[in-house]
């Protein structure tokens, strides 16, 4: 099967810090870390690298302006969903919509909703089968 998507291009402020922060999340996703600390790629082949240029404008990420507001992973179990929720906060990240997990996006939608220090949110949907 074809992947859906290629690679995910993500430009950081802090690459020390955001190289941290996904590679928990990556690691936990069975994503594997890459030629170095600031790349990772999907037994698909899809694979995400972060990156710091110095053409690029610097401040803080806003998801709420044009452009991507999040991009959404899939895991298999609720165990490992659960797992990540409870090990979040130790490696930069924190919960949104914590007081309706694990439905925040709706009754039939099971998923947690994470943003890092720079303000990035990721979805991470338990796929059914």
């Amino acid at each position: 099967m074809m992947r859906a998507i290629h690679h995910l291009d993500l430009w950081v402020d802090d690459i020390d810090l955001a190289a941290d922060e996904w590679a928990w999340l990556f690691g936990e996703l069975e994503w594997e870390a890459c030629d170095d600390r600031r790349s990772w790629c999907h037994p698909d082949g899809t694979y995400a690298f972060l990156e710091h240029s110095r053409d690029q404008v610097e401040g803080p990420h806003d998801r709420l302006r044009a452009g991507i507001n999040h991009v959404a992973f899939t895991v298999e179990s609720r165990e490992l969903l659960d797992r990540m929720r409870a090990e979040s906060s130790a490696h930069g990240w924190h919960e949104l919509f914590a007081d309706r997990y694990p439905h925040a996006g709706g009754e039939d939608h099971v998923a947690l909703y994470l943003e890092n220090s720079e303000g990035f949110e990721v979805e991470v949907v338990l796929e059914r089968g």
